[in-house]
């Protein structure tokens, strides 16, 4: 086989793992096994440019900027569907065809995916055009675009008609969008609001390399042409399935109106269980022929309607709203909310995002608010019912002073910020938790609780502190801290409290489990309605019995609890209960600040038959110890050294890591190594004028004016100054490229290795075109594993199919 026929070869040969793949979910290769075939491919291509193919499989990592996207005229006018919301409006649509069409007809029921619609056209089996919707009549091509989405074909494969065009959905899943979204507030970027907005903001991005790190995927629901294999829909879907394309499994063929309601039904109940979002179904006549006799009206089809689902909301109250400053001071307002079910989850919070957002609700303290879920990680208010707003109401004033520090905050566009960076604690210890992160200094050992401990014990004031901890090694062995958990127990100024779903799993563990208690504290302050009502917990009818004696014989205990829980939902401190069900207690019993549950429980011992009955006691003394001591933190000598060695190893990242580490606003990982590759010194960096930074290639006013607003801070300059005396690297090492033997591969290593340390690993990746990242995902090709590889990290790897390598794997293939 010459090099032209190996070229065509493995084109073939990829592309049918790729359907496999992402249209399939049935590999047939592992990913090492793919991999090796791409990068065949890769060098063979530029070896032998002559054979370049637009559509070839190693096109799918993006090409070179476009100005603008060429406008096209549609073959087929892309028009919209009418909307139906009700039965009734189904059953109008059925009466409807059915007077034009007298013969018997089914109809074809498709989900309705929330994403951006395309159009794709094939000639020979080849994506020669994607074109967006536009007005119905012309759209954008955005083929280049298009060309990265591993689920839309390039080269079709079967018997397929020499010209046709196929329509679908582009869009992002939930989860991928989820992981898009946790990245982006990691690099200090605005999340996005949702998938469909992404999506449809993705395909237009002028950079397609930049649009293949978003992860989109596609389904096809419609073909067109002069000649294709069946006159039904359905069939021609089916077809295309076999020519390559990603078609829904859901479709079904519907006999008649009332299996497309049951099929309604069905997707109504069920659709929070998809991995994607849909905002309802399309009912299309399943016979090609009937679509010409239907014709359509100034707007729509007659042959197809949408029937769109009512949107997922649930009425609640605002009971207050927290105001949570970030790394860079911008201040959120977040709603807290009654407890609601939405979605099938329960519902605490919602983002408010800013003044404006608050102002447009004209939402108040104690409102009834209506929450949506769409795919955004914190549930948004939509609106607020206002007829339901009591007289004393007062409208909302956004803070004025940082809740953490109470300096002026300072309003910069729709955002309130807390400019008092060095002084205010959650900005911090934010800073620091950024800095020690693995995009940054990967500084091992000093999670969220530690880093409270260091500050609170004046060990840490800024990021530089760090560098100067081994001095104090002794000192900070035997260092404790008992930690605030969301889980039984909460901290608050310094006092444990106690949730009162715990007192319930404490007093009787053996018929309420610990989620149980939680299950019965969030649905009802009423406890005898259980014994009616058995509907509300999904237990078996053991457990059910178990309760219903258990309430029958406790009932004095329960009065008890249900007037503490009635009066203080959430969060209750064992001393407030006390003074609670009791008002004979003395008015100068107050528990000190600062001490433990389990330091002062034998003080409560005098109180004991207010709460329990005495032969129980003991065991639920011994429930609150076991909780304090479960979230006690203690520094042990080990975790000393661990910690004083990595901060010591962190001295050899790279300076596009310690600018990274910085935090300075708008400059993420991406920013900084161009930053650093452009200025080659921190020095440089520093010197630089807003003119020439904003000429850098990709770099904004936005993130120019960031870098001069940070560098004209002494403080900042103070801490560089410190960090360069403590050997920090803040000058650019030039690593030219080995090969691109790893491009568009990226790997996690883990464990221990007995050839290479983990950073001469790293610069093998990176000089031979690959991509190293912290943390398994979808997205990870490879997980190189040492000794002692973790076993949630294997188990991770090995439940997303990727392949677990060993160094000695890894040699190979950069020497293949």
């Amino acid at each position: 086989m010459n090099d032209r026929e190996r070229i065509y070869s493995l084109r073939k040969e990829i592309n049918h793992h790729n359907h496999a793949y992402y249209v399939k979910d049935s590999p047939e290769i592992s990913d090492f096994e793919f991999d090796a075939l791409l990068n065949e491919l890769i060098n063979l291509e530029n070896k032998f440019p002559q054979y370049f193919d637009v559509n070839s499989p190693t096109q799918r990592v993006g090409s070179s900027l476009v100005d603008s996207f060429e406008t096209i005229d549609h073959n087929y006018p892309m028009l919209s569907l009418g909307n139906t919301y009700s039965e009734e409006d189904l059953f109008d649509f059925d009466t409807r065809t059915k007077k034009i069409i007298s013969s018997d007809f089914d109809y074809v029921c498709e989900l309705k995916y929330d994403g951006v619609s395309i159009s794709l056209i094939y000639e020979n089996g080849e994506l020669v055009s994607a074109i967006t919707r536009g007005d119905g009549k012309k759209g954008d091509n955005v083929i280049s675009n298009v060309r990265t989405i591993k689920s839309i074909p390039l080269q079709l494969i079967g018997d397929y008609p020499s010209k046709f065009e196929i329509r679908g959905e582009i869009f992002i899943p939930i989860d991928e969008f989820n992981n898009l979204n946790i990245e982006r507030e990691k690099q200090d970027l605005e999340p996005f609001s949702n998938p469909r907005n992404t999506a449809s903001g993705s395909l237009k991005m002028l950079d397609s390399t930049d649009v293949a790190k978003r992860p989109l995927d596609c389904y096809l629901y419609h073909v067109l042409g002069e000649n294709l294999p069946s006159k039904y829909h359905f069939e021609n879907l089916q077809h295309a399935k076999n020519w390559g394309f990603k078609i829904s499994s859901n479709t079904r063929i519907c006999k008649n109106i009332l299996d497309v309601i049951d099929f309604v039904k069905k997707w109504d109940s069920e659709r929070n269980k998809l991995p994607f979002e849909i905002d309802g179904l399309v009912i299309k006549v399943n016979d090609l022929e009937l679509h010409e006799k239907l014709g359509f009206t100034a707007k729509f089809p007659r042959w197809a309607i949408s029937y769109k689902f009512k949107a997922l909301q649930a009425k609640t109250k605002l009971k207050g709203i927290t105001y949570q400053v970030g790394r860079t001071g911008a201040i959120t307002p977040v709603a807290d909310l009654e407890p609601v079910i939405l979605a099938g989850t329960e519902v605490k919070r919602a983002s408010l995002h800013n003044e404006d957002q608050i102002n447009k609700l004209n939402i108040r303290l104690n409102d009834y608010v209506f929450v949506e879920k769409g795919g955004e990680i914190i549930p948004k208010i939509v609106s607020v019912d206002t007829e339901s707003r009591d007289l004393f109401s007062i409208p909302l004033e956004f803070i004025k002073l940082c809740p953490s520090c109470n300096s002026v905050l300072k309003k910069i566009d729709s955002k309130h910020y807390c400019i008092n960076h060095s002084f205010c604690s959650p900005q911090i210890k934010a800073s620091f938790e950024h800095f020690i992160s693995k995009k940054a200094m990967d500084i091992d050992g000093l999670g969220g609780e530690i880093i409270d401990m260091l500050i609170e014990n004046k060990f840490l004031t800024n990021v530089s502190d760090l560098y100067t901890l081994y001095k104090y090694r002794q000192k900070l062995i035997g260092l404790t801290k008992y930690k605030e958990t969301n889980d039984s127990s909460k901290k608050i100024k310094g006092m444990l409290f106690v949730k009162s779903s715990s007192l319930l799993f404490a007093k009787f563990p053996s018929v309420f489990t610990k989620q149980l208690s939680i299950y019965l504290t969030n649905i009802s302050y009423n406890f005898f309605d259980l014994k009616i009502d058995n509907n509300l917990l999904e237990i078996d009818k053991e457990r059910i019995h178990k309760i219903s004696n258990v309430i029958d014989n406790n009932i004095s205990w329960f009065e008890k609890f249900l007037f503490l829980n009635s009066k203080t939902p959430g969060y209750v401190s064992l001393h407030e209960s006390i003074k609670m069900m009791s008002f004979n207690i003395k008015d100068d019993f107050v528990l000190k600040e600062k001490i433990l549950l389990c330091n002062y429980i034998d003080e409560l011992e005098k109180y004991k038959d207010l709460i329990f009955y005495e032969n129980e006691f003991q065991s639920v003394k011994q429930f609150f110890i076991k909780t304090s001591e479960r979230n006690k933190v203690v520094l042990q000598e080990r975790k000393v050294n661990n910690l004083i060695k990595s901060i010591e190893i962190s001295k050899n990242k790279n300076f596009e890591n310690v600018l990274f580490g910085l935090g300075i606003k708008h400059v993420g990982e991406t920013v900084s190594k161009k930053l650093c590759s452009y200025a080659k010194s921190i020095d440089n960096l520093i010197n630089m004028s807003y003119e020439e930074i904003i000429n850098i290639s990709d770099i904004g006013p936005e993130i120019a004016m960031s870098l001069i607003d940070f560098f004209k801070n002494d403080d900042n300059l103070e801490l560089i100054k410190t960090l360069k005396n403590y050997g920090l690297n803040l000058e650019y090492v030039e690593v030219e490229n080995k090969s691109n033997l790893l491009s568009g591969s990226s790997f996690v290593i883990t464990g221990v290795f007995s050839k290479f340390s983990r950073q001469e690993l790293k610069n093998l990746i990176a000089t031979n075109g690959g991509i190293n990242i912290s943390s398994i995902s979808q997205k990870t090709s490879y997980v190189i594993a040492g000794d002692n590889m973790g076993p949630s990290k294997k188990e991770k790897a090995l439940n997303l199919g990727i392949k677990i390598i060993s160094e000695d794997d890894f040699i190979k293939l950069i020497n293949q």
